[in-house]
């Protein structure tokens, strides 16, 4: 009995970790600022302006678009017996009654009104955070390359000035001083596209959010996932905003059938009215009813809202599908990010020393210019490619916190 408890007692907990958010890595924006950027971004404005206009949506159809009408009537009575003419007149106050159970299905209708509204607004949101989180490791991506460009710049003056030197005590030839200068060249092309990658990064970013990154912000290691891929493509399924607008939109349509079924029995007007007849001797007053007939447009409208709800509950099934898919690619790109960064890591720190290795060789007489190029440019290409691996990994576990909604108090949409 002890046993069970402890069973479903760590079961419980390990629901309610899973549920909270997790702390926000160091190598992406605080809580606070960027929950400021998505409620900025446009598409979550475009979406929370829908939320506003479901609410006066769901108003609406809880009153009902049945209204008072006022209807006059005047008529002149000649009588055949030569007497002066009868003035006569009427007044009608009729209304439309919603019967047949109509007014809770439309009250029901615009409280899914604001489900869809605030299911898509959830989206918009995980839409923007995901941007806003490629947007923020591009600029940090971009500028860790420029600094790489850099360093690469002033090991190839070093190199050049060094081989100058040898030149003018006759160590090294003139095709030693060209490959030098060339390398130097090719160092700051590298640089000036570098600069230009960076310039267009921050203006991205800017553009889209209105962010900028601290001078202090870098990229960060890539650890390892904080749920088990079986807890968080679960969480994934269950935090779903796509899943969750279809689920109701399926039920906007289910509810828009049952009101057309209902409709089959037309809405009665009941009215009062006042008149006044034989030259304003007599008064009348009393009480109508109409009752249209429904047809068969009306049933037709019912059985075709009733195929719709057949296709949104069709649509849904394959939003659960396109998720399901696209969180096990998520997660398997993710897993081969990080194993592509740590084996693109430990290449570049071997062409490191190797580049390393050929400086020292090079500087004892002990190899040749070509050898100690080769050797740099092995190295440079190996920085960049782990650079890219790194920032890759990064967007992939950034993706992994915002599709099960871990970070930026996603969990609360």
């Amino acid at each position: 009995m002890r046993q069970l408890v402890t069973s479903v007692l760590g079961l419980l907990l390990a629901t309610t970790l899973q549920a909270e958010s997790l702390p926000t890595p160091v190598w992406l924006p605080a809580t606070s600022q960027a929950a400021a950027w998505i409620e900025g971004d446009a598409s979550v404005a475009f979406a929370r302006h829908g939320t506003a206009a479901a609410g006066h949506a769901a108003q609406a159809l809880s009153t009902g678009a049945n209204e008072w009408a006022l209807r006059l009537q005047a008529q002149r009575r000649q009588l055949q017996d030569g007497s002066s003419p009868s003035r006569e007149w009427q007044a009608h106050l009729e209304r439309p009654v919603r019967v047949n159970g109509k007014a809770a299905l439309d009250s029901q209708l615009g409280d899914v009104e604001r489900e869809l509204a605030r299911a898509l607004l959830g989206e918009a949101r995980h839409e923007s955070a995901r941007a806003l989180a490629d947007l923020w490791i591009a600029e940090l991506a971009a500028r860790h390359r420029e600094s790489l460009a850099a360093s690469q710049v002033a090991l190839a003056d070093s190199n050049l000035a060094a081989v100058q030197k040898r030149r003018r005590a006759g160590d090294a030839s003139l095709l030693d001083e060209q490959q030098a200068q060339a390398e130097a060249g090719d160092t700051r092309r590298e640089l000036i596209l570098a600069r230009s990658a960076l310039t267009k990064a921050r203006a991205a970013l800017r553009a889209r959010f209105g962010a900028e990154v601290p001078a202090e912000a870098m990229l960060g290691d890539i650890g390892e996932p904080a749920l088990v891929e079986t807890a968080w493509h679960a969480r994934v399924m269950e935090e779903a905003d796509g899943i969750k607008a279809r689920q109701a939109e399926l039920r906007r349509a289910r509810l828009t059938a049952a009101r057309a079924r209902a409709d089959r029995v037309a809405d009665p007007v009941v009215g009062a009215f006042i008149a006044s007849e034989a030259r304003g001797s007599e008064r009348l007053l009393g009480l109508s009813l109409t009752l249209p007939l429904g047809g068969t447009h009306r049933e037709q409208r019912s059985l075709q809202l009733a195929r719709e709800a057949d296709m949104s509950e069709s649509a849904l099934e394959q939003m659960r599908r396109e998720v399901d898919l696209q969180a096990r690619e998520t997660w398997a790109d993710a897993q081969g990010a990080r194993e592509r960064w740590l084996l693109s890591r430990e290449t570049s720190r071997l062409a490191t020393e190797s580049a390393r290795l050929a400086q020292r060789a090079y500087t004892l007489g002990e190899s040749d210019l070509q050898t100690l190029l080769l050797a740099r440019r092995q190295a440079a290409l190996g920085s960049a490619a782990a650079l890219d691996a790194q920032a890759e990994a990064l967007r992939w576990e950034a993706r992994l916190l915002i599709d099960a909604h871990q970070v930026w108090d996603l969990e609360h949409d």
